[in-house]
């Protein structure tokens, strides 16, 4: 689907909620993997400070301020060289590491203030292999005193340091596993979401399937059992309809009753002017004058007959098979033109229906068909094919009617569409019938071209139907 065109309601819907889901499971992972880090730091605080206050209860000093370490310290790690887990006091005039620290290359730290606290991290530490590495670091200033004698009282400072290797391997294990919960609860959830989408938007498809079938002729109206957000639509497709059918009813009635009324006037003016015997002699030139113009009014009163009997419910029509429409007109004209020998071939493609009123039909075909017969030598060809396609639409008609005649000049071809013009005074009809079949064709939107016959050699009138609603 082009991204130019507008994206169904429920690709817009499937789109919005996994956008807003997604970004949702983002930021509930980033606050997770947050929360979780400041817990880990928070932790390996509270162990560092347990390490610092036990080596703080366990070390002691000699009468020089020599510092004499624990016996056993809160960890073995300490006595391990380069376990990770560094121990540090820091004294007026010197230092005492322990046992892990020979080795790596540790950053400095200054002298504390009493009961001063500090945690940092992560620092930069060269590991005994020589390998960079970092490190959290606790310190705690102290005072050391002996008997409360204040002369002999002095500051150090403990620091406790772990490389960042356990910590980085708790988070990596946690996100590995967050991850991979999120992924899965996100693809749950989406596949949850479009099951509650696709039931939710089940009766907006109904309402859809049920459109079409109207526009098909399959059925006359919308059903009433719909949501109470889809009754407006529904109510309001359905009194279009019945407004579209009423007007077109009363269109059809009004137009044949004035058609109709005008015919017994006509007819006893025709009589009355054949009357030769009247009680008022006409002049001979006027009574010419007249009689055409009786003939014309008597031709445009049958063709809005013919309109009006056939002025087809284009929109709302159920598809019509032609073969059997075309066979009735073909045998009807075969007999009337039995003096010429016509023949009629079909070229008709299995399975394609004409969307429209029956009468609409009937007239495209028997126009078309009788023009053809009348003026062909021996052949005509009726080709019915499927027109262009749409998507959720009609599909559209191609009808082509060929003859093997003498053809039409293509200066006269405009000129013989016009209604009361006849290809040849000679030939007995009134010239409507190329005219009703070109408003069909326009109600249709559909188009009618006059084109040599490439089959036959004489004329091939081709109607072309676009898809339809």
């Amino acid at each position: 689907m082009s991204w130019g065109q507008p994206r169904s309601l429920r690709a817009r819907q499937l789109l919005a909620a996994s956008l807003g889901l997604l970004a949702f499971l983002a930021l509930a992972g980033y606050a997770l993997d947050r929360a979780f880090l400041e817990t880990a730091e928070s932790n390996l605080r509270q162990r560092l400070t347990s390490y610092a206050l036990a080596y703080a209860a366990d070390t002691d000093f000699g009468r020089g301020g020599e510092i004499i370490p624990p016996y056993d310290p809160p960890d073995p790690r300490f006595d391990r060289p380069g376990s990770g887990l560094y121990a540090e006091v820091i004294l007026p005039d010197g230092h005492w590491d322990s046992m892990s620290a020979q080795g790596p290359v540790l950053p400095d730290g200054g002298m504390l203030k009493p009961t001063e606290e500090t945690f940092e991290g992560p620092l930069p530490v060269t590991e005994i292999s020589g390998r960079t590495g970092e490190a959290y670091r606790y310190g705690r200033g102290l005072i050391w005193s002996v008997d409360g004698d204040a002369k002999a009282e002095f500051q150090y400072t403990i620091y406790i340091l772990e490389d960042t290797s356990a910590l980085r391997h708790q988070v990596a294990v946690f996100r590995q596993a967050l991850w991979r919960y999120l992924g899965g609860a996100g693809v749950i959830l989406l596949l949850l979401q479009a099951l509650i989408m696709q039931w939710s938007l089940r009766p907006l498809k109904r309402v859809i399937e049920e459109l079409k079938r109207v526009q098909r002729g399959l059925a006359s109206r919308m059903s009433e059992r719909h949501p109470r957000e889809l009754e407006p639509l529904t109510e309001s497709i359905n009194a279009f309809i019945e407004s579209e059918r009423e007007n077109l009813d009363r269109q059809r009635n009004t137009l044949a009753d004035l058609a109709h009324s005008l015919k017994t006037p006509l007819a006893v003016l025709h009589a009355r002017l054949d009357d030769e015997n009247g009680p008022v002699p006409i002049d001979p030139e006027l009574r010419e004058d007249v009689s055409v113009q009786l003939r014309r009014m008597n031709d445009l009163v049958s063709y809005q007959l013919a309109r009006a009997a056939s002025g087809g419910h284009a929109l709302f029509a159920a598809p019509i098979a032609i073969e059997s429409h075309a066979e009735e007109i073909v045998r009807g004209l075969e007999k009337v033109y039995a003096s010429k020998g016509v023949l009629c071939e079909f070229d008709l493609a299995d399975g394609v229906q004409f969307h429209g009123e029956p009468g609409d039909l009937q007239e495209l075909l028997g126009n078309l068909l009788e023009n053809a017969f009348k003026w062909a030598n021996s052949r005509v060809l009726l080709t019915v094919q499927p027109g262009e396609t749409a998507a959720n639409r009609r599909p559209g008609l191609l009808l082509a009617v060929d003859d093997d005649g003498p053809g039409i000049p293509p200066e006269k071809v405009a000129s013989i569409l016009q209604r009361g013009v006849r290809g040849d005074e000679r030939v007995h009809g009134h010239g409507i019938g190329l005219a009703i079949v070109q408003d069909l064709v326009r109600g249709y939107r559909g188009t009618l071209d006059v084109t040599p016959s490439q089959e036959l050699g004489g004329t091939r009138f081709e109607v072309k139907l676009p898809p339809g609603l």
